[in-house]
């Protein structure tokens, strides 16, 4: 088994007594393309948070071997995890090619970063073909349609050499055309990766997701395929109960009439 991949063990998050992440075991493995559903306050968005060490948690949360908790935000960053908001946080003014340089920089010391490089580096270059934006290296990151400021902010963690990916709602906002793309996007990548999409489009979670875990209250409530999710009756039932969700979003969860 390849050693990068994502173990959870007894991932708890508590804000003033209210636990938001309630003793979470999970696995995923380098190559798995692994979507977190559930409904609102499942604690999807919270578990990556502490995974990503934005907010403080107990238990085990170990990628490639090593401990994450009780860890700054730049030192996971730098043993190769990577995260995304539902806004890109990409430099308007900058164009693609300097936003990625940038990133490349990251782990880069300040004289390296003062030397005038005679071309662009590999990972930068490899980077935009990857993310599809290799035809835009000079424009603007502002000016960019809204999915291509989701791929750059992929491509920037790309370039930082980031091995866990942890998605928070890619395709929120997407076109259809934007969300098949960046399905193709995620496919390419996690096949050398390790990739966690939080994710509320059920449309885009059913065409494009190798694994899929369901949270709710905290816990873990379904883990498998999306087929082997939709049939669990625990899943139907959290769906369908009185004033969870419309009958049109449960029946695109549990792939009924679609």
């Amino acid at each position: 088994m390849n050693k990068d991949y994502l173990e959870l063990s007894g991932l708890t998050v508590s804000f003033d007594g209210f636990v938001a992440v309630d003793g979470v075991d999970l696995t995923v493995l380098q190559g798995d393309l692994r979507f977190l559903i559930g409904p609102n306050g499942a604690g999807k968005t919270t578990l990556i948070d502490a995974v990503s060490g934005l907010v403080s948690a107990t238990g085990r949360a170990e990628f490639a071997g090593e401990d994450l908790l009780g860890r700054k935000v730049h030192q996971i960053a730098r043993r190769g995890v990577g995260r995304t908001f539902q806004t890109a946080t990409v430099f308007e003014e900058l164009s693609v090619l300097q936003n990625l340089d940038i990133a490349a920089g990251a782990g880069r010391s300040p004289w390296t970063l003062l030397r005038k490089r005679s071309g662009v580096p590999e990972a930068v270059t490899e980077a935009m073909e990857t993310v599809g934006l290799a035809d835009l290296r000079d424009t603007k990151a502002g000016i960019l349609a809204h999915g291509q400021k989701q791929w750059l902010e992929i491509g920037m963690l790309l370039v930082q050499d980031a091995r866990l990916l942890m998605l928070d709602e890619p395709v929120a906002g997407m076109s259809a055309e934007e969300k098949d793309e960046t399905g193709r996007l995620l496919r390419r990548i996690c096949v050398d990766r390790t990739v966690v999409v939080v994710e509320h489009d059920m449309d885009f979670m059913r065409s494009f997701a190798k694994s899929v875990t369901v949270l709710h209250a905290g816990k873990v409530l379904s883990e498998g395929t999306v087929a082997e999710v939709q049939a669990d009756p625990k899943v139907q039932e959290v769906y369908l109960g009185p004033g969870q969700h419309s009958a049109e979003e449960a029946a695109i969860v549990l792939g009924e009439g679609v």
